[in-house]
């Protein structure tokens, strides 16, 4: 079983850490079912949300009474002090514990500090001091929000996506953390369905100082990852030279979700719509199927191709046509 230390936090996980977001789209007996045989096939390290509707229930159902073996982080997209301590709460109670050994703002579109008018912080620090939680991290899609986070010292963990479609711009901040001992989750590593080997992913992987975590919503995808514990993939000349091809192929196809593209001139939903073929296979698809979620994606036909977005992409992606493209496979699943 390869393990990792998680920065400063002195954690040891798993490289197999758990994603649980896609086990929304599975019942409770078979998310319960996949999250023991995780438990009982080595992994220790689960990554949840409060906004992932019922993944923290599902979670503390399956392992609670294994609390103690195992290491748990969860999410807040709240933005104010109210809703933090609300969520939090929330949380504990759903996954049957007392603590959360990380927690984490959840993709926030500015860098939460003390002094900043916000209070989130300062809620941070007092849930530390009650023993609520016991290291405060960050995840983001942003590369200057993550380097702010990595560079004020105040978080003991960054979760941002990195994969073998990543460039050098993640790399610098893949070590960057590992300059400051901060522990850098890895979300993603699948480039969000994109990628289909995972074996190739995980010997990647296994370069760099990260603690992947793995969206698993069925047997056969755990069953690849724990038979990774006894048979660790590595990185072979044959495996390059996929992941050179891999690269080729499919980089324009990745969008982040930073939202440096933002705002759209007629009001298009740029970061989500651009990566809504992703997210329509990875994460619960009724709510993008929505009548809101279609008049979102309607908007696409109101583009005016003037470029914008793509002059402002920091990852070179044709974001008109990728829009298009995501348009039409999204046409497929309202039929």
């Amino acid at each position: 079983m390869e393990t990792i230390r998680l920065g400063r936090t002195e954690l040891i996980v798993t490289k197999n850490g758990f994603g649980a977001l896609p086990v929304q789209r599975v019942s409770m007996d078979e998310a319960c079912m996949l999250l023991r045989k995780a438990y009982d096939g080595g992994i220790n390290y689960f990554d949840t949300a409060r906004m992932y509707t019922d993944s923290e229930e599902k979670l503390g159902m399956a392992l609670s009474n294994v609390r103690e073996n195992i290491i748990i982080s969860t999410k807040t997209m709240s933005t104010t002090v109210e809703g933090f301590w609300n969520d939090l709460k929330t949380s504990l109670k759903l996954l049957k514990t007392d603590y959360i050994d990380i927690y984490q703002f959840h993709n926030p579109d500015f860098c939460p500090k003390p002094g900043d008018g916000s209070g989130l912080y300062e809620a941070m620090l007092e849930a530390k001091e009650k023993g609520m939680i016991k290291f405060i991290g960050i995840t983001n899609h942003r590369l200057s929000v993550a380097k702010e986070a990595v560079l004020s010292g105040l978080y003991d963990t960054l979760q941002f996506p990195f994969s073998y479609l990543a460039g050098p711009q993640e790399e610098e901040l893949v070590y960057l953390c590992q300059k400051y001992d901060i522990g850098f989750i890895c979300m993603k590593a699948l480039a969000g369905g994109l990628i289909t080997h995972s074996d190739i992913a995980y010997a990647y992987l296994t370069q760099y100082p990260v603690a992947p975590i793995w969206g698993i919503q069925r047997e056969s995808e755990l069953d690849e990852f724990l038979s990774y514990n006894d048979n660790p993939p590595r990185l072979t000349k044959d495996k390059l030279e996929f992941i050179e091809a891999e690269r080729l192929e499919l980089a324009g196809e990745f969008c982040r979700g930073c939202g440096y593209c933002m705002p759209c001139p007629v009001g298009i939903e740029i970061n989500t719509c651009a990566r809504m073929s992703l997210l329509l296979r990875r994460s619960p698809a009724q709510a993008h199927l929505s009548e809101k979620g279609q008049a979102m994606m309607n908007k696409i036909n109101d583009c005016l191709n003037c470029g914008k977005c793509k002059s402002k992409c920091p990852f070179g992606l044709d974001t008109p046509a990728l829009l298009k493209r995501n348009y039409e496979d999204y046409k497929k699943f309202i039929k």
